[in-house]
């Protein structure tokens, strides 16, 4: 380590190293991919080392890349190369095993040994005590992060010289347009959303901006917050409507603001109340009151999760798109091979809370599809393909996921 700035173990790189091999992605502004890379590894990964720990590692621009969102918006992600990712998933390891055991209990988002649905069961447990929800968006969030609020925090639990160092030119690192050459966009505020270390950044940011702020000021209203997705529960109307403005204020404090239009007052309590909003989403979810039978049979009512509306429809109509009667010169393994990914993940999300109503809708779905594709591919009628496709199903349960849902135990009530 003689004549090194900072001293940085390599185990840190070569662990980020194998992450980001793991985890695979798409290239970066350079457009070179991680085959590319491994061709002269130890060479790369010693590079990369070598700069940071000399104080002259200066990340390289990210690639932009916009997705649509529902509301007709984009959402913009900055896609860092192969070797950025690398050095970022150093430091993200470095701040991890430091800063993880210092955030709060309901912060899910991001973070080693939780998930979305650890998140999910939490905000149905507390639904069943409070009968007042406020779900609150904050807008634009990944675009609005104030760099020096971060390296306060950073400074404050007395990070190194060299992460303070790199996490601010990682948020200042400009953003290429790849529809328009050599143009660069500077970044004064936010964190690019898609790279490596913008998520623990930003649970440090919000740690102080909002789960530490409600822990003095609003102790006893419980929530859970995935990222920037955020879910507080009441005990009354005029709790919700005060906390609503409370975090309003808060949220201009730090410099940022909350979505209008997608924070709301929600009553999810299974006594009547009219015009009110009774249902409100939650990572893919929608909560509200279900009519629900027991084992025994008997129905009773209560805010129960489930796949929501916009994200079955965009599964239809992602299945629908793939035309799959068009692939009549294909074998059911290869339509196997080609659609398993997609149906497994979704079934692994969408179907850990009311099973059955989700394993239906995406059954009927995808199985009707595959009853056109045997009808066009066999020139037969629809009873006959589904016979055919039955028998196929009893030799072979488990060729296509969404099979293996009829043979699936359901341990949780049904839905009626």
């Amino acid at each position: 380590m003689q004549g090194k700035a900072f001293e940085i173990p390599k185990s840190l790189v070569w662990q980020s190293y194998k992450s980001v091999k793991r985890n695979k992605g798409a290239p970066g502004c350079d457009g070179q991919t991680m085959k590319q890379f491994d061709n002269n590894r130890d060479r790369n990964l010693y590079k990369i080392w070598n700069r940071l720990c000399s104080g002259s590692y200066l990340p390289p621009p990210v690639r932009e890349k916009r997705i649509p969102k529902a509301d007709g918006s984009d959402r913009i992600l900055g896609i860092p190369t192969i070797s950025d990712r690398i050095a970022q998933g150093a430091v993200k390891i470095y701040l991890e095993t430091r800063l993880d055991k210092l955030f709060h209990n309901s912060s899910f988002g991001y973070r080693p040994n939780r998930s979305a649905h650890m998140a999910l069961t939490q905000c149905e447990r507390n639904c069943r005590f409070k009968s007042w929800v406020l779900e609150i968006d904050i807008k634009a969030f990944f675009d609005h992060v104030d760099h020096d609020l971060v390296v306060k925090a950073l400074e404050h639990h007395d990070m190194p010289r060299w992460v303070i160092l790199y996490c601010r030119r990682w948020m200042e690192a400009p953003m290429t347009d790849s529809s328009k050459a050599d143009t660069l966009t500077k970044r004064a505020r936010g964190t690019p959303q898609g790279g490596v270390i913008s998520p623990i950044l930003a649970n440090l940011f919000l740690h102080y901006a909002f789960d530490r702020w409600m822990d003095k000021h609003w102790r006893y209203v419980p929530f859970e917050r995935y990222a920037d997705d955020i879910v507080c529960h009441c005990s009354r109307m005029s709790e919700a409507v005060n906390l609503k403005e409370a975090i309003q204020r808060r949220m201009e404090e730090v410099g940022l603001s909350i979505n209008e239009a997608k924070s709301n007052v929600v009553y999810i309590d299974t006594f009547p109340r009219h015009n009110v909003k009774k249902v409100f989403t939650f990572l893919g979810y929608d909560f509200k009151v279900r009519t629900l039978r027991r084992k025994d049979g008997c129905l009773f009512r209560k805010c129960a999760a489930g796949a929501s509306m916009t994200a079955m429809k965009r599964i239809t109509k992602t299945i629908t798109s793939w035309r799959i009667h068009r692939s009549s010169g294909a074998t059911l393994k290869e339509l196997a091979q080609r659609y398993n990914a997609s149906l497994r993940g979704w079934i692994h999300y969408y179907g850990k809370f009311w099973y059955r109503h989700f394993s239906y809708r995406i059954w009927s779905v995808f199985q009707s599809r595959l009853i056109k594709w045997a009808r066009c591919k066999l020139k037969i009628g629809t009873r006959e393909a589904e016979r055919k496709l039955e028998q196929v199903r009893k030799r072979m349960p488990t060729l296509f996921a969404h099979w293996e849902l009829l043979r699936a135990s359901n341990v949780r009530p049904r839905a009626v």
